[in-house]
């Protein structure tokens, strides 16, 4: 059971106060009462435990969240794929400061031979718009080949604009190349299953859980309607590095208090905290991603708050080394390593900004409130 990942605590006993979560739970209802997104589910967890864990709404037609609902990460995909990285680095195959193309050979076409794996994790390998179609999610010498043809948009290390799913395509194929496995696998038995979440969090959502997964919708005039690319099987399969995990709130909870714990969930490990401390830090500085309008401050993986007015999905009340990442226009998850406290929220329903960013510092800032 997804409630079962950590032990439990109330959120007085965790140093949280009662009423600006009430106010989130308020404010969910609200979002469903008023048809902006179907279904939604949040989980906030303190010091390895579980503090709050709430489920509201619809999965799908007719089908109703509950705590084994699996909610479509979008972006959220990005960390949980860097941390196979962190690990394999850690292993000493590969550093971040090497050229992708020394583990890559042919991945140096067309200008790319210089492109680092911190450059390409920090959104500074100069191929923010590239995609891969459909064909190459199955047939992986497919996708290297697709990877290593990218073209550049413009000068590697020159500028940071946010990938969407380029980079991690091409990290997908370096953790491929690494360890002669799918990179699914790499995922789940260098992160997942050593923490314990490989039945809570997945890269490449087996067949026979479909069933739990949440289908993901777009605003219109009737209100959320289901966006059929991204609710097919072949989508929830493939498990797109950048933008296709699948995992429920807590999972994702529980997943950044391994974050903050340097690596452990309670006696579960996956990887060792200066490994950690090196992936999670301001990688980019004040540097302004294109994509986003504002520093970013990316680390290898997640980005980090800093000091800015604000920041995207962390909430402006986060302290500056709060980090996480979002799903376009439905999530956002993070940790704060001054509190202790994770938070995942989930949706499923890709609404644009700029109500969603306004929404999340709202309900982020509303989770920062409550810590005492």
């Amino acid at each position: 059971m997804a409630d079962d990942l950590l032990p439990k605590t109330s959120l007085r006993e965790a140093g949280l106060r009662e009423e600006p979560i009430a106010a989130l739970e308020r404010l969910i209802e609200r979002h469903i009462a008023d048809r902006i997104y179907p279904g939604a589910s949040f989980a906030i967890a303190r010091e390895g435990r579980l503090v709050r864990h709430a489920v509201f709404g619809d999965a799908a037609q007719g089908r109703k969240a509950t705590a084994e609902t699996l909610w479509l990460l979008y972006s959220n995909t990005k960390v949980v794929t860097a941390a196979a990285l962190w690990v394999l680095a850690e292993e000493g195959l590969f550093r971040f400061t090497d050229p992708l193309a020394k583990h890559v050979p042919e991945f140096a076409r067309h200008g790319k031979g210089e492109i680092t794996v911190l450059q390409l994790m920090t959104h500074r390998a100069g191929f923010p718009s590239a995609l891969l179609p459909p064909s190459c999610w199955e047939d992986h010498a497919a996708m290297r080949e697709a990877v290593c043809n990218l073209t550049l948009e413009w000068t590697p290390g020159s500028r940071l604009h946010y990938h969407g799913t380029s980079a991690h395509w091409a990290a997908a194929v370096l953790l491929e190349a690494l360890t002669g496995q799918d990179f699914r696998e790499v995922i789940r038995e260098r992160v997942l299953r050593p923490l314990g979440l490989e039945k809570a969090i997945h890269v490449g959502l087996p067949s026979k859980l479909h069933a739990r997964a949440a289908d993901m919708h777009e605003p219109s005039d009737n209100g959320p309607r289901p966006i059929a690319d991204v609710n097919a099987a072949a989508w929830r399969l493939a498990g797109v590095p950048g933008a296709g995990g699948y995992a429920t709130a807590v999972g994702m909870a529980a997943f950044y208090q391994a974050l903050l714990g340097g690596g452990a969930l309670g006696k579960k490990r996956f990887a060792g905290p200066r490994t950690l401390a090196y992936a999670i830090r301001d990688w980019t500085g004040e540097m302004v991603d294109g994509a986003m309008g504002m520093p970013m401050h990316r680390g290898i993986g997640p980005h980090l708050r800093g000091t800015a007015p604000t920041i995207r999905g962390l909430g402006s009340f986060a302290t500056p080394a709060t980090f996480g990442h979002g799903g376009v226009g439905s999530s956002y998850c993070w940790g704060d390593p001054v509190s202790g406290v994770s938070f995942a929220y989930l949706t499923n329903c890709r609404v644009p900004d700029p109500w969603h960013s306004e929404r999340l510092d709202v309900v982020s800032n509303l989770v920062h409130a409550a810590v005492l």
